[in-house]
């Protein structure tokens, strides 16, 4: 795929109050006691590099010290929130290791490494300037996807908790190529899941470092799942191949992969799972997924132009009517899960050529 397709720097999008009272009813909001604006104060920093010395394009950031233990105690108790009652009692036994920014993206995230100084271990938090996109994106994982997604937004924050796993590019570069068959022959079969959900749900720019590959070992085997960790651009491109990672040559290497390992009934098989998956999530979270397309539909998420290819496009794959006269992004997703829901035992999937 060509990576013109794909906008560079989509804008971000505010969250309008429809939404707003969405996370509110769903418990997503919560007064906090640091915004993004505070952590952009930082008077110096200095570049982070990887294990083999390349530029992470994370730099860590340091802050006057009049300043610094008023930061770190409020993150400690963003913390405290989030994983637990949100109490001070916890915050004794934490430490603010690191506090990164990072340059490239469209969110420009700062990434807190928090640790209980008891036992060494430790976790990440992000906290970004909001946008309703990735908003849209984090609760449609949370619905729709088999992962939890824990966040909370005020104002124009969100605080997201990190999203364990090996970044695909990393997976890619450096253990690929080293798996047994058998393994691989999963990976591949996890893909192809990974591949239909994003397109089913409009996810796009699954790109290898937009999401992560999460091992399990049980018992005589390794199980595989691959997870996006990106969500801003949920339902905003119109060309439907971009919301299809393997349409996208960062992929390649694993759309090579499958392609070789699994027989293309096997392929087929897979993708009817997971619309089969979908479907059920759908039904089963019908109340709090109908709400929040709602507020979907009426909100403004990508451009005009950008729609009508969408739906045109979608209308040429299915034949489905209600695409081609969807007027907005959030009535697209609408008429693509209902579409998954009443079709999801058909033989005749989506398919791209």
């Amino acid at each position: 795929m060509d990576d013109n397709l794909i906008t560079k720097k989509k804008p971000p999008f505010p969250i309008s109050p429809s939404l707003a009272e969405y996370l509110k009813q769903q418990g997503r909001t919560i007064k906090i006691p640091i915004f993004y604006e505070d952590l952009l104060r930082f008077q110096g920093a200095v570049d982070v590099f990887d294990e083999d010395d390349n530029d992470t394009l994370w730099i860590r950031t340091y802050y006057a010290e009049h300043e610094r233990d008023e930061i770190e105690y409020r993150l400690k108790q963003m913390y405290s929130i989030l994983h637990s009652d949100g109490s001070d009692v916890i915050i004794p036994y934490l430490n603010i290791d690191a506090i990164d920014f990072c340059t490239f993206g469209n969110t420009k995230p700062f990434r807190v490494k928090v640790r209980n100084v008891l036992n060494d271990n430790y976790i990440f938090l992000y906290i970004k300037k909001a946008d309703a996109s990735r908003i849209y994106g984090l609760e449609l994982e949370h619905l729709l996807s088999p992962n939890n997604i824990n966040f909370l937004v005020h104002q124009d924050t969100v605080i997201e908790e990190h999203i364990l796993g090996i970044p695909g590019d990393v997976f890619i570069k450096k253990h690929l190529k080293n798996l047994p068959e058998q393994d691989k022959k999963a990976l591949a079969k996890e893909f192809v899941k990974f591949n239909e959900r994003c397109f089913v749900r409009l996810l796009a720019d699954m790109r290898s470092y937009n999401y992560v590959v999460v091992i399990t070992q049980d018992f005589d085997r390794v199980q595989y799942r691959i997870r996006a960790m990106d969500f801003d651009q949920q339902s905003y491109e119109g060309n439907p191949k971009v919301y299809k990672p393997q349409f996208l040559k960062e992929n390649y290497p694993l759309v090579d992969m499958s392609i070789n390992l699994l027989a293309d009934k096997s392929i087929h098989q897979y993708e009817k799972e997971e619309r089969s998956l979908l479907a059920k999530r759908a039904v089963r979270e019908k109340k709090r997924l109908s709400q929040l397309l709602k507020c979907m539909r009426d909100d403004m998420l990508s451009t005009p132009e950008k729609t009508d290819e969408l739906k045109m496009g979608l209308f040429d794959l299915t034949g489905d009517v209600n695409f081609k006269k969807s007027k907005s992004m959030g009535e697209l997703l609408t008429h693509a899960l209902d579409f998954v829901t009443r079709n999801y035992k058909n033989e005749n999937p989506f398919i791209l050529s």
